[in-house]
């Protein structure tokens, strides 16, 4: 199943390095045929090429909408060699059969990312392009499709090897082809949809990272990790670094103030908000300064000299930042393995995917974020304005924590939370011992939790170190008994009437 390339059709809306698949072509004796711009530009290079046009008896018509649609050139693409019939109608209709087909597609991806102009959007749409494509690839046992210049480098191997093509080089260009067209397509379903409606998976190629969650496993990145950090120094990402830069980034996207997080499997095992981030950073590293070891680190301002001074003793994983100064960078860059990210401003999308059994789950990402003004008081005291501020800020971590979750906080300050236990009693005793492990003084503390209180018993263990205030979001058939112990220890309780579950 070996084929000589005799003649070529070349259709491209970029231009790079066409020059160098040319002149080979020419070297090669293949005829080529082209259109619009591509065939000036061949011209230009002195090579002898027909115009499509020629072929078809029709110029290209309607502002270019319609240029290769034709039975003389998908005929030519699509004609079996093993089929009598076939050639016999070729040949009554002088229809020249294309060994090799060249194509790429308009820019849709770029247009939509430059433009909100509709008319512009749907004019980089590609008809002919796509159709190029998909007929080329079915007829993969007598054609070469080539559906991007990213392919350019086996083609022009192809083509220094006597321009022959086996059937397996030409199903494997045929895979690369629909691989081109699916994602051209989803990219077109998803402006049509705004990303929403029924599951479309997109991504071009695979990452490859260090390794998976262990180093017996294989790992990859699927996406455009480019639009949301700057990779600065350091070794490649791992599969758990990219986990717990999506938990950070997520947990700090609900904070304004100069707020610094430091991640360990997912979960905060510090994090603080403060006037500067430097304070922020030595509250949040007290938090659990045992755990932050080998951590991910995460904040929402520029890091300075100072907070770098004070970051570089510690032994992590990673560090992201919006933006750092450029002493606070020398520093950081005396470990040549550290990881130093500078985020951009990447827009994370609106539905989430995990894989399961022999599918996937999907769901809207929790975008709900309570405030003092959304709670409500269930208990005859009132938290102080204070009070309010660490309940918020500790409903904050707990809806970005791993079910069961409890979170203890002062001032700002995560003091300690109880992480993936089975039972919230469970949970809550995690997040004390913590909290009195670190030096914590509980006294006026405040309690979040991920989902409501099944029984009593949680806040009356709080109570016993010193909470003053809860945040959970209600709906138990036992609240009533929650709320009489909280009136009776002088403890205030707000819910939310959202359950923040992280599983």
């Amino acid at each position: 199943m070996l084929k000589k390339i005799q003649t070529a059709l070349i259709s491209v809306f970029y231009k790079d390095r066409l020059d160098e698949i040319v002149l080979k072509l020419h070297q090669a004796g293949v005829k080529i045929f082209s259109t619009g711009g591509t065939y000036d530009f061949i011209r230009s290079l002195d090579v002898p090429v027909e115009q499509v046009e020629t072929l078809t008896g029709y110029p290209s018509i309607l502002g270019g909408r319609v240029k290769t649609l034709h039975p003389k050139v998908f005929g030519g693409i699509l004609g079996r060699s093993a089929l009598a019939s076939d050639q016999r109608e070729m040949a009554q209709y002088n229809i020249p059969a294309f060994d090799l087909v060249i194509v790429d597609l308009y820019p849709f991806e770029e247009t939509v990312s430059g433009t909100t102009d509709e008319p512009s959007i749907i004019e980089k749409i590609d008809i002919g392009g796509i159709s190029l494509i998909r007929a080329g690839a079915k007829n993969f046992t007598d054609v070469c499709i080539v559906p991007s210049s990213g392919y350019y480098d086996e083609l022009l191997g192809i083509l220094s090897q006597g321009a022959v093509t086996s059937l397996e080089q030409r199903r494997r260009f045929a895979g690369y082809a629909f691989g081109v067209s699916s994602w051209y397509d989803a990219a077109i379903y998803n402006w049509f949809t705004n990303g929403e409606a029924q599951l479309r998976l997109n991504s071009r190629e695979a990452r490859h990272l260090r390794y998976g969650e262990n180093p017996h496993q294989k790992g990859d990145f699927y996406g455009k990790l480019d639009e949301v950090f700057d990779q600065l120094h350091g070794k490649e990402l791992s599969y758990n670094n990219l986990l717990d830069l999506d938990a950070g980034l997520n947990l700090l996207a609900e904070f304004d103030e100069p707020t610094f997080a430091i991640l360990k499997h997912n979960n905060a095992c510090g994090i603080a908000t403060a006037d500067s981030l430097e304070t922020a950073y030595t509250k949040a590293l007290a938090g659990d300064p045992v755990s932050a070891f080998g951590g991910v680190l995460v904040c929402n301002r520029l890091l300075d000299e100072k907070t770098a001074h004070l970051i570089n003793d510690l032994f992590f994983e990673v560090i992201l930042a919006p933006d750092y100064e450029e002493n606070a960078l020398n520093l950081l860059y005396s470990r040549k393995n550290r990881i130093i990210l500078r985020q951009k401003k990447g827009v994370f999308p609106q539905r989430q995917y995990k894989t399961i059994l022999n599918g996937l789950l999907a769901q809207d990402r929790d975008l709900n974020s309570e405030t003092a003004a959304t709670m409500q008081v269930v208990t005859h005291k009132s938290p102080s304005p204070a009070e309010f501020e660490d309940l918020v800020f500790a409903n904050k971590i707990v809806k970005h924590t791993r079910s069961n979750a409890i979170v203890l906080v002062k001032n700002k300050q995560l003091a300690g939370s109880g992480i993936g236990q089975t039972s919230r009693v469970d949970a809550l005793k995690q997040a004390i011992a913590k909290a009195q492990e670190f030096g914590f003084d509980l006294q006026g503390a405040v309690m979040a939790s991920d989902a409501f209180f099944p029984f009593a018993d949680s806040v009356e263990i709080a109570s016993r170190v010193g909470i003053s205030a809860v945040v959970q979001p209600g709906g138990s058939v036992r609240d009533a008994d929650t709320v009489n112990f909280c009136n009776s220890a002088g403890i205030s309780m707000v819910f939310t009437g959202i359950r923040h579950f992280k599983h």
